[in-house]
């Protein structure tokens, strides 16, 4: 529980430093600058804490059990922030508002108070860059299934989302109280503060901020799925949300790098709990099997998620060029806020952002569930019987999901592939690695099948893109499985390198001769991640394996 108390701090922190917090960083700026108070940033960041953690785990069911519209909060947040502007720029709306109150006290407001309420209103509109973190804590809170465990989480998300924006705060009003010009025109900062609270407010109402923000390169995206798909993290998650870790995504990947055929793969499961249909004639639900004989793109969103309004286009342009080839896309949108589960928000959303497939609504992340899902956004590919042959999970991989669906449709196909840029980094790597004998390639050295053996390292460097085995190995057609000493070389070239792996035990990581976080693997065949470079690297791998554990096939982005 610890390891993922910390994992959810850290994973707080990098949303906090991603383009998610520009459009709330004007009210930060002002918030700090307006006030002499020495504490009111931290009152800032405690009104930030205290409403993002209750918003995320009770503010949808308070608000449905209240008989209230679930984007009510957010409102009277945007609200409050217009009254804050309203106040920094015009003295006399500033004693307006404080007239009414005037009774209840002969003291003012201190400033602190008003940075506590400054906090709430940033908690209530700020929307991160979402996380397997978040969407654990999402969904348990959609099902009702919030612990102690939850809220500490979620608790721990929030301090580390706040204490960049604590730093913020706090610089601006040192600036502030340093700068001898602030000091001597503070009527003048006032009112340019106001007018940037304002400003930031009508972009938050109007969703100009979702536009900025999925323009601006989620240049914090590889440092998040660094620290929150580790498989220390992955088994925390897991357990948190009461499951063994492993996925539906998991099932394909393991189908598609062992020998299990290629042909099959895991039944699709049917879309559950679907509160209304958008795009489909008449409000009419659809299903997997009535789907039976298309290829089905089932793309899990959300429309705030900035990583996922940034994979749209790409989807819009399949849509266009494959819908009369036989392919048809199910946007399932499971909220991350309540205020996404309002049916008028998300129909309005699905008409700006010019969706034209169908989109169902997964208020209670019931499909979520069902297709053991962990990320936003998340697409799952099914062929015309009702098997998932493809997932990916984030952005990035348009060329490479693309492919997976001219392949599915077929002969179908007469379109030219889409010509939506791809902006995730492309560059070659080394091909996909398998272990096992039926599709082994690349091994310096023969192998003894079906038995135990010894194995050594060839005495020569290995050349790019070959492997070697060393110690004892029993080799079957799909998988290699460890005995003592087991070792295994490849000279590699990537920024990221997956493996899957099954059994109990330890993995040590080693590149170039450099000890790196080591792989504890348990359960089922699932694909974990060996390492990642923040460049395309070329080197040498040496993994040091526990006797049991048992590897099926390399893959490299």
């Amino acid at each position: 529980m610890v390891l993922l108390l910390g994992v959810a701090f850290v994973a707080g922190i990098v949303t906090a430093i991603s383009p998610c917090v520009l459009p709330v960083l004007p009210i930060l700026l002002a918030g700090g600058a307006t006030s002499a108070g020495r504490w009111r940033p931290y009152a800032i960041v405690a009104g930030i804490v205290a409403s993002f953690t209750a918003f995320t785990l009770g503010g949808a069911a308070l608000l449905s059990a209240l008989g209230l519209q679930e984007d009510l909060l957010r409102d009277l947040a945007i609200v409050a922030l217009f009254v804050l502007a309203a106040s920094l720029i015009s003295r006399r709306a500033a004693w307006l508002l404080e007239r009414p109150f005037l009774f209840l006290t002969r003291r003012r407001v201190s400033p602190e108070s008003n940075g506590v309420l400054v906090g709430i209103s940033v908690g209530l509109v700020f929307v991160p860059c979402a996380g397997p973190v978040l969407a654990a804590v999402t969904a348990l809170a959609a099902t009702g299934e919030v612990g102690l465990r939850t809220v500490l989480v979620t608790t721990a998300y929030a301090l580390g989302a706040a204490l960049p924006m604590l730093a913020i705060a706090v610089g601006s009003r040192r600036l502030a109280s340093g700068l001898g010009f602030v000091r001597t025109h503070a009527e003048t900062t006032r009112r340019v503060a106001g007018v940037a609270v304002g400003v930031a407010a009508i972009a938050i109402a109007l969703g100009f901020d979702q536009r900025f923000t999925t323009s601006v390169p989620g240049y914090t995206e590889a440092l998040q799925e660094q620290i929150e798909l580790s498989s220390a993290a992955q088994r925390e998650l897991g357990a948190l949300r009461g499951d063994d870790g492993t996925s539906l995504g998991d099932e394909v990947e393991r189908a598609a790098a062992t020998s299990e055929a290629v042909a099959e793969g895991p039944r699709a499961p049917e879309f559950r709990g679907i509160a209304q249909w958008l795009n489909t004639p008449d409000g009419e639900p659809l299903s997997v099997s009535g789907l039976r004989g298309k290829v089905v793109l089932v793309d899990f969103w959300t429309y705030s998620c900035i990583n996922c309004l940034r994979t749209l286009p790409h989807l819009k342009a399949w849509d266009s060029a494959y819908r009369k080839a036989g392919l048809v896309i199910v946007g399932v949108h499971s909220p991350e806020f309540a205020f996404e589960r309002v049916s008028d928000n998300v129909r309005s959303a699905t008409r700006r952002l010019g969706l034209r497939y169908p989109v169902g609504l997964d208020n209670d992340f019931a499909t979520w569930s069902a297709y053991d899902n962990q990320y936003w956004p998340a697409k799952y590919l099914i062929d015309r019987n009702g098997r998932v042959r493809y997932t990916h999970f984030g952005e990035g991989a348009y060329g490479e999901t693309e492919g997976w669906i001219r392949r599915l449709l077929g002969e179908n196909v007469r379109a030219p592939r889409t010509s939506i840029p791809d902006r995730s980094p492309s560059h070659p790597t080394t091909p996909e690695l398998y272990l096992g004998y039926a599709r082994l390639g690349h091994l310096a050295g023969p192998v003894t099948p079906d038995r135990e053996a010894a194995y050594a390292y060839p005495s020569r460097p290995l050349a790019q893109d070959e492997l070697a085995y060393a110690g004892r190995w029993t080799v079957t057609p799909e998988h290699i499985l460890a005995g003592d000493q087991a070792r295994l070389r490849v000279r590699f070239l990537a920024n990221d390198i997956f493996l899957v792996l099954e059994g109990e035990g330890r993995v040590d990581v080693f590149v170039d001769g450099r000890r790196r976080e080591a792989i504890d693997v348990s359960g089922l065949p699932r694909l974990y991640t060996i390492a990642r470079f923040p460049t395309l690297k070329r080197g040498q791998l040496e993994l040091r394996f526990a006797r049991g554990v048992s590897a099926y096939a390399f893959t490299f982005g």
